[in-house]
């Protein structure tokens, strides 16, 4: 089976792609199937026009320009439909019902109902986009507001088959009037990669190799930025000696403001900020901590979410101490009353995060509990085999 797997963006900075989009092809890859991912790599415009190949899966970039923003959409959705196309795939699986992506999606319905012979069409929505969702928190146009709003909603029933990120996406499809049997439940997964090796990466960033490192890998727009302080504050001086490392980059200088906290707050020193990392290099950052924070406030958009940088983390075998909310709880479930805070308590997530820091026998025991769960319950290999039942399912049913 030949399937074009259509991206919402490039390969970087974002995580989509990569951590969802390619692990799921490779998997198909095994079970027999051809998998091309065609991107828009308006991301990472220095990828433009090119090929490239990730664990053996080929991934086309489109071409940009002329133009940018709002200007470029008819250029680029109708290249990422005649790229599609042009592969002769059996199916057309779009990651994200939005953007442009969500309007080559929109195209090929448009033909198929004009009499067209069209690939069949998948939609996997993995956000909470239009209205109360993530439209209310990036700063999108209100044209784009309105687009991706309607996208979202005049998709999902008109694709073959739906794949949800998260149980309340799921339900959010179900309440809308799909069946069931053209929705499948699709979380974020891990595969079985060797962990990385955390030594050079201490050594790089000055931290001692017996020192706590207590890890937050983050976009930072999941929170609230005083929460972040008012923990990490309070943790140091729970244990003193902790090093904060903090692996990732935010979008509205989230960065900056947490330098200025920790210098205000007394616990520069502790703060070790290694920005954006690539994700070749990720297993040796993670393989550095000790222990791992992941606040998300009680929100629609959070609450709609399958977060794959908690299940790095889980997979790289951190205890993570974590907010309840969403999806969380069920990648936590064999330590949950050790590890779950409510989302309205930093205090209780900074002292939970100290504790686990000062017991390397609790660590231990939270890291394997964890590890193994997941592993064994969210491995890309299980879910990528009931995708390939689920594609077959519809398509015959179609």
């Amino acid at each position: 089976m030949k399937i074009v797997f259509l991206a919402p963006f490039g390969l970087r900075p974002k995580g989509t792609v990569i951590a969802r989009m390619v692990p799921l092809a490779a998997e198909l890859a095994i079970l027999g199937c051809e998998v091309i991912i065609i991107a828009p790599p308006y991301t990472n415009p220095e990828d433009a026009g090119t090929i490239e190949t990730v664990r053996g899966i080929t991934v086309k970039n489109i071409r940009l320009g002329p133009f940018t923003g709002a200007a470029a959409a008819p250029f680029l959705s109708w290249r990422l439909f005649r790229a599609a196309l042009a592969e002769k795939p059996v199916l057309i699986h779009l990651f994200k019902p939005k953007g442009y992506g969500g309007l080559a999606a929109m195209l090929q319905v448009v033909c198929d109902r004009l009499g067209m012979t069209m690939p069949h069409l998948f939609i996997d929505t993995d956000d909470l986009e239009g209205s109360g969702g993530m439209n209310e928190i990036r700063n999108y146009s209100p044209a784009e507001k309105a687009l991706f709003a309607f996208q979202e909603q005049w998709l999902p029933p008109r694709a073959t088959g739906v794949t949800a990120a998260s149980r309340a996406l799921a339900m959010m499809l179900q309440e809308r009037g799909l069946c069931q049997n053209r929705l499948l439940y699709l979380p974020n997964c891990v595969d079985n990669l060797p962990p990385g090796n955390g030594t050079a990466v201490r050594e790089r960033l000055g931290i001692d190799h017996d020192a706590p490192v207590l890890l937050l890998y983050t976009r930072f727009f999941e929170f609230s930025q005083e929460k972040l302080h008012r923990i990490l504050g309070e943790v140091c001086e729970q244990v003193p000696a902790v090093r904060i490392l903090v692996v990732g980059q935010g979008r509205q200088g989230e960065d900056e403001l947490l330098r200025q906290a920790a210098h205000q707050g007394g616990f520069s020193a502790n703060l070790v900020i290694a920005g954006w990392v690539e994700p070749e290099h990720l297993p040796d950052y993670l393989a550095v901590a000790n222990v791992a924070l992941y606040p998300f406030s009680d929100t629609p958009v959070n609450r709609a979410k399958c977060p794959a940088k908690l299940t790095e983390l889980l997979r790289a075998g951190i205890p993570v101490v974590a907010d309840h909310v969403g999806q969380i709880p069920e990648y936590l479930a064999p330590a949950m009353h050790s590890l779950l805070c409510s989302s309205d308590n930093p205090d209780e997530m900074a002292t939970k995060c100290a504790a686990l820091l000062l017991d390397p026998e609790r660590r231990r025991e939270a890291s394997s509990a964890l590890q193994s769960y997941i592993m064994l319950n969210y491995n890309w290999r299980r879910y990528a085999e009931m995708l390939y039942e689920f594609y077959r399912h519809c398509i015959t049913a179609a």
